[in-house]
């Protein structure tokens, strides 16, 4: 299979490549020439397996120049004894016809590492395929998950360094505390006087940069991301989906061929929703795929109307890996609704850089409604579902996770709730302790972050994870602040690499 540009589908490139060079030089995003089936056998078969057999039958399907062998290396090293157990990504049953699908049992406790414990391995396989010999640098923007997960999955692999790039006031304190003591000797970490767009845009121009890509040819250097944008990312994504289906095919939940069950998903980037649009379009009987956001409504509002206006309010929230207004992976979604019309995606990319604003065409407008229900909801709504649902069900959410709680009810009072749904969860709720603490026991807050994760334990009852609590005492390695222009952000990146 191969890969082409988002902005010009006269690229052609092989699954290695595009995840070895993480964005196209024309700036668009690499996407899978076609869509690969899943047929309803298949997935009586994958229903029959553990979470990386799974893996492997679903990635053999777009990375076709892997052999079965080398995907297996890959699969078993990032998903033997790394997620907690054998339950790689559990699905728990809340209330009726919601189920619950935590991706957060990996070392970084959010569901970034899903796909951020695999991407290593793709990615040293891809660059000894397509580049050998060329140490890789991985450039990241983080709005609080994607940092600490990549830094984990890259730590101390051969011929990678990574730099992630953090909005200073922008993510929780666990968060930072997570990236900024991260451990290794080929990582950096630097924060930006800016918000999470900023960093995003900063390293978007970086990788299409050739000043930097010269500079970085001296040393023997290449890009690549992390972020994803890249197909190595996103791929994986598209594992869980399945793999939950198949879940409920086990418990009896989906008893007949073609039984539908609805997807939510808490989303700021695009990315995690478009792998279940993905799963879909593969032939999972997803019916609505259902889209979650905060205060920072961007893509609800897109996907309603199908304007896409940047032009409006930032708003720091309670749920800071959401607080974005430019999502990346929306560019994938429009080409494919657009029949691979990549003249027309790079016309509205083109907008959006000149004036913030783009506004679809009709047919991708009629395709958007057939396809997705997208909601909104602001902190005091998100704080009051994580009381809501604890108080009810006893269970705990984190601050991203009551976002698909809340937006979904919405959609319950619309449509009704008759047909199962999966309900992303993203992260731990002790990554957002102080407030998920003020939605379930507001007189426990102190002034102590780990003071706070042992009373959210004690009225929870929900264990501590481990890498999270032994941060208590880390030494701060990284303590530096840049500006949140392309050009600080560049200096950063050529100090840290010694260039």
């Amino acid at each position: 299979m191969n890969y082409t540009s988002t902005r010009d589908n006269s690229v052609k490139v092989s699954a290695a490549y595009a995840i070895a060079t993480g964005i196209s030089p024309d700036g668009g995003l690499y996407v899978p020439e076609a869509i690969p089936a899943l047929s309803y056998e298949e997935l009586l078969a994958v229903a029959k397996t553990d979470y990386r057999d799974r893996a492997v039958s679903v990635l053999g399907k777009y990375l076709t120049d892997f052999t079965e062998e080398e995907l297996r290396e890959c699969v078993d090293g990032a998903y033997t004894g790394k997620f907690g157990g054998e339950d790689v990504a559990p699905v728990v049953d809340i209330a009726e016809n919601r189920f619950v699908l935590e991706l957060w049992h990996g070392p970084t406790c959010a569901f970034k590492d899903m796909a951020l414990q695999l991407l290593p391995h793709l990615l040293t396989r891809s660059v000894k395929k397509t580049c050998d010999g060329k140490e890789i640098v991985i450039l990241v923007a983080t709005s609080g998950d994607t940092g600490k997960a990549a830094l984990e999955g890259f730590k101390d692999v051969p011929g990678t360094r990574i730099i992630v790039f953090y909005p200073v006031e922008g993510v929780s304190a666990i968060q930072k505390k997570q990236m900024v003591t991260q451990e290794g000797g080929n990582v950096g970490v630097c924060a930006i006087s800016g918000n999470f767009d900023d960093a995003q845009t900063g390293v978007k121009r970086i990788f299409t940069d050739p000043e930097t890509a010269a500079e970085l040819a001296k040393g023997n250097m290449a890009f690549s991301s992390a972020n994803s944008i890249n197909w190595g990312r996103l791929a994986p994504q598209i594992v869980y989906y399945i793999s939950a289906y198949a879940d409920l095919m086990n418990k009896g939940v989906i008893k007949n061929k073609g039984d539908e069950v609805n997807v939510v998903v808490p989303t700021g980037n695009f990315g995690n929703i478009l792998a279940a649009y993905y799963a879909k379009k593969m032939g999972l009987p997803i019916g609505k795929l259902i889209c979650a956001s905060n205060a920072n409504n961007v893509l609800t509002d897109f996907l309603r109307t199908g304007v896409y206006d940047r032009n409006r309010h930032f708003y720091t929230t309670v749920s800071p890996s959401m607080d974005i207004l430019i999502s990346s992976n929306l560019e994938r979604l429009l080409y494919d609704l657009s029949g691979c019309d990549s003249a027309r995606v790079k016309g509205w990319m083109d907008s959006l850089a000149a004036t913030g604003r783009y506004e679809v065409d009709d047919d991708v407008k009629a395709a958007i409604k057939e396809l997705f229900w997208a909601g909104c909801c602001d902190d005091e709504a998100t704080l009051a579902t994580i009381g809501e649902v604890f108080a009810s069900q006893h269970y705990l959410s984190d601050t991203h996770t009551a976002v698909a709680l809340n937006v979904y009810e919405q959609y319950v009072k619309e449509f009704g709730g008759d047909v199962p749904t999966i309900i992303a969860s993203t992260a731990s709720p002790y990554k957002f302790a102080p407030a998920v603490l003020s939605a379930v026991a507001r007189e426990k807050i102190t002034d102590d972050d780990f003071a706070m994760l042992e009373n959210l334990n004690e009225v929870s009852g929900v264990a501590i994870p481990a890498s999270l609590a032994d941060l208590k005492g880390k030494a701060v390695r990284f303590d530096s602040v840049c500006g949140n222009d392309t050009q600080s952000m560049r200096a950063t990146v050529l100090e840290m690499l010694g260039l």
